[in-house]
Formats: structure tokens, sequence, C-alpha cells
């Protein structure tokens, strides 16, 4: 009598979330170390401007200031120069990195970038620190799979644990972003990404939490829920959201444009024009320096006036622009969502003085603010909601913040905006390097519900000559796929390319699924 055959255990899973787990670790400190520096920076800074608002007038003072802001561009520039791929928040490069677009070396990015991030981001430019935690984890992802000598998707999953861990440990805020990494930088919800990519979120969260303690990193309350017969306020507001979402979009992409026409400098010098006119922002409004999140916590003790509000705006876009634009390495996930929140305030002061809305609910349009202004520029609104409801540290708003964030979403995509990282992805250019060359390599397509895919058989698909299909995931089924094997909706498509093509093969796939869909709604 034969004798059963034992199952092996498959130890894949366990093995990737104890590398996520180590990613997180190492990235929750990188990252803890990079807040820490900005936040220090920061409070130097705006010391550094209360005195001489107080202080009778100094020349050499003053000479001392420009002086220092003069050297700390040229030093970031430098870096620049060194290493261009630091410019900016960083997402648009992870994102390149996972499709096969771009290659960049871990150590020169990890090193610069910190550098770059604590010298741009200490002086109180109007930038982020979640781009660059983001890329930092990203980078540390990647030493440890060269580390571990891992290579295609082993590889880019430990980068994406990495861009997770990164925005985990910006905003303590694991889920949002793990989900973040899912919906908008890696555009995959295979079980393997998210496990890993969570783990990674979980250990840096921890080490974050250790250094700067359990409380929400936008601690707002409101102490009465919006009534379900004011929701259309939130129509309204969705709306006014996703219109000015799509002029940030606009401006956003068209200002290293301007720059480039109205400073005549070399790209890497650019960050002297923000550099400079921080110094006017400081002496004139201090607390409005720097990403934003000091100004939103704030709007819990006070809520200004109207006019206040909107210079307030007009303020935090204008010298967004003009810092982000330069090139300097720094993010725009928060001051996106402080600019949302001074729409909110803006709105909810407005309709409180037509006698429309009660005073105790502007603080709820706030908050829901925060959340539609990222939805529509980032066009990833279940990021949107669980990184303000992680970050807000309240879960009793979920109803309307989805009704607002859907609203401005669907304003911006009906204005035929592009989510915002793939937008500035597309304005780089992508060399490829010798490395890159004759490497082959996995591609995972995703089929969707409603994809013009399902139900089609593999031997009916004009199937890219670039790419190889060589297995269908389902569920936790590896598919041999054959001519008659069927796609389903929920099917994972795995490719087999060249490094150099994926990206390529993607975007005809994309094509071949539109096409698909336009015959099927011509029949």
């Amino acid at each position: 009598m034969a004798r059963p055959v034992k199952e092996k255990f498959d130890v894949t899973r366990l093995r990737f979330v104890l590398l996520g787990l180590l990613v997180g670790l190492m990235s929750g400190t990188v990252v803890s170390a990079f807040r820490y520096c900005i936040e220090v920076g920061l409070r130097y800074s705006r010391l550094v401007y209360g005195h001489l608002r107080i202080a009778p007038f100094v020349w050499w003072q003053w000479a001392l200031l420009i002086g220092v802001n003069l050297g700390l561009a040229l030093i970031v520039a430098w870096l620049l120069k060194k290493e261009p791929y630091i410019s900016g928040s960083g997402i648009p490069q992870v994102e390149g990195q996972l499709a096969g677009e771009l290659e960049m070396h871990w150590w020169s990015i990890l090193w610069r970038k910190f550098v770059g991030g604590v010298l741009a981001l200490g002086p109180g430019l109007f930038l982020g620190r979640e781009g660059p935690s983001i890329q930092l984890g990203a980078s540390v992802g990647q030493g440890l799979a060269a580390r571990f000598k891992l290579s295609g998707t082993d590889r880019r999953l430990l980068i994406a644990s990495g861009s997770a861990a990164g925005l985990a440990a910006a905003f303590n805020a694991p889920i949002a972003g793990t989900l973040f990494v899912l919906e908008e930088v890696y555009h995959n919800f295979s079980p393997l990404v998210w496990l890993t990519a969570l783990a990674g979120a979980i250990g840096s969260d921890f080490v974050s939490l250790n250094v700067f303690g359990l409380v929400p990193v936008l601690h707002l309350s409101y102490s009465r829920s919006l009534p379900v017969s004011s929701y259309w306020h939130l129509i309204l507001l969705g709306i006014l959201l996703g219109l000015f979402g799509y002029l940030y979009q606009r401006i956003l992409l068209v200002m290293p444009r301007w720059y480039r026409n109205l400073t005549h400098l070399p790209r890497q010098l650019q960050g002297i024009v923000p550099f400079l006119l921080v110094i006017l922002v400081g002496y004139f409004a201090p607390n409005l320096l720097g990403g934003g999140n000091g100004l939103i916590v704030g709007f819990g003790q006070y809520v200004p006036s109207l006019l206040v509000l909107i210079a307030i705006f007009v303020v935090r876009f204008v010298f967004s622009m003009i810092s982000y634009g330069s090139g300097l390495p720094g993010g725009i996930f928060l001051p996106i969502l402080s600019l949302g929140a001074v729409i909110g305030a803006i709105y909810g002061v407005f309709m409180n003085q037509l006698g429309l809305l009660p005073h105790v609910y502007i603080m709820n349009l706030i908050i829901f603010s925060m959340a539609g202004y990222f939805a529509g520029i980032g066009k990833a609104p279940f990021t949107a909601i669980l990184l303000v409801t992680e970050m807000v540290g309240n879960l009793t708003h979920l109803m309307p913040l989805a009704v607002l964030s859907l609203t401005a979403y669907l304003v911006v995509d009906l204005l035929g905006g592009a989510p915002i990282y793939e937008a500035l992805l597309e304005q780089m250019t992508m060399p490829k390097t010798v490395q890159q060359l004759h490497r082959p390599d996995r591609l995972e397509i995703p089929v969707f519900f409603g994809s013009p895919l399902n139900g089609k058989m593999v031997r009916d698909m004009p199937w890219p000559k670039e790419a190889l299909l060589i297995g269908i995931r389902r569920g936790e089924q590896e598919v041999i796929p054959h001519g008659d094997s069927l796609i389903r909706e929920g099917d994972t498509l795995v490719l087999l390319t060249d490094a150099t093509q994926r990206a390529r093969v993607k975007r005809r796939i994309d094509a071949l699924s539109a096409a698909l869909g336009k015959t099927h709604q011509n029949s």
C-alpha cells in the first residue's frame, strides 16, 4: 500500500512577512530620524524669525540669514547635481522603479535624499516629509534586497514594503501606508504584495510610535456629527475641492517650464528662489512655515476669519507651487492636506456667515476636506479616506469622508485630470542603464471587475511579442495557461518579459483592454 504523499510546508509568505518587518524596522529608524531632524530645524527657524520680529533691525543678522539660506540652497544644488533622482517628492521615482522604467542606486538616493530633505524642509519651505519618507523607505528595501541577492518580483516586494513603511513612519498611519502603495504606487493587490507591505508598515510604525508617541499626527475632533440633512454641503464642497484640485494639478505640472523661462537658472540652482522667498514668509507669518501640519492642528483651537483664511490659502497655494516647482527634495502630500483643510475652513465660515451652516460643523468640514482634496489631486480616494482617519484618530466620519472624496474625485476625472504622481512620472526622462538590458522579469496584470479581458480565451488575445504569458494566479492557485484557458475577473496574469520592456508591455495590455471594451460597447 502506497504511503500518502506529505505536503511540503510553504514558507513563502512567512519569509516575506519577516523580510517586510525587517525592512519596516530599518525604514522606521531612518524616517523617524529624518522626521525628527526636520522638526528640530523647523523649530529653530521659527525661533530665528520670532527674534527678528521683536528685535531692533541689525543688518548683519539679516545678512547672515540670507547667507545661510543661500548656502543651504547651494548644498542642495550640489546634491541634486550628483543625484538628480532625489528631486521632488520621490514617489514618481519609486513608481517608475517598480514599473521597470527607472533604476536608481539605493545608497546614493538614501543619504542624499535624507540630507537634502532635511536642508530643504528644516528652514520652513512649503514641502511635505511624506514623499521623501516613501523614497527613503524604498531605498532601504532596495538595499536589503541587494544584501539578500533578491531580484525581479522579490526585489520589488521589498521596495514596495519600504515605501509603505516610509509613509507609515511619516504619519503614524500603517493601514493608509499599505493602501497607498497598493492603490497608487504598485497598482497590485496580490496577497504577497499587501502582506509584505503591511508587515513593513507595522514594523515602521512601531519604531515611529516609540519615538513620537501615540498621539495622532493631526489630532482633531468635533463635538457633533454632520447630520444627513446637511450632506448637500459635501456635494458643493466636493465640487469646489475638485475644481481647485484640477487647478493645482495644471499649475504644478507647468511649474518646471515657468521656472526655466523666468529664471534661466540651471535646474539644480532653481531652489535658490524659494530659499530666499521663505525669509519673507518666515518674517511676516512664521506659523505658516513648513508642510502645514501645525496650521491644521491649530484649527482645533481657533478658526480665523474668512479674509484671513483666504489670505492663508493664497500664500500657501502660491508658495507651495514655488517650493515644489523648483525641484527641491520635498513632497506635496502634506501641503495638499493643509490646503484642503483651509478650503474646508473657508467654505464652512462662508456658509456659517450666510446662516446655512451652524458653527459647530465647521471643524467637520475641515477634516473632511483634507481627504477630499487629496482624493481629487492624487486620484486615490481609499488612501485619502484611511489616511485622514488614521491621522486624525477618529473612525466616526467614514461616510461623509467617502461622499466628499468621491465627489472631488469625479470632478477632477471629468475635467481630464490624471493622478498627479503618474503625471509627474511622465514628465521625467528615464534613461536605461546597461544592467537593465536583456534581463528577464515578471509583470503581473490584475483583471478587475468589469474588465474587457474577462471571459476571453488565451488564444484569442493578441499578446505583445515582447512578452509571454507564463501563469494565471487565481486566488490561492497558480494556473498554467494554455490556448483554451479562460480569463476571469479576479485573476492576475503573470507575463515574462525583458526588464526594459515592462512599462511598454503594460501600456500595450492596457490599450488592448481599452480597445476590447470599445468593441464590446459598439457590438
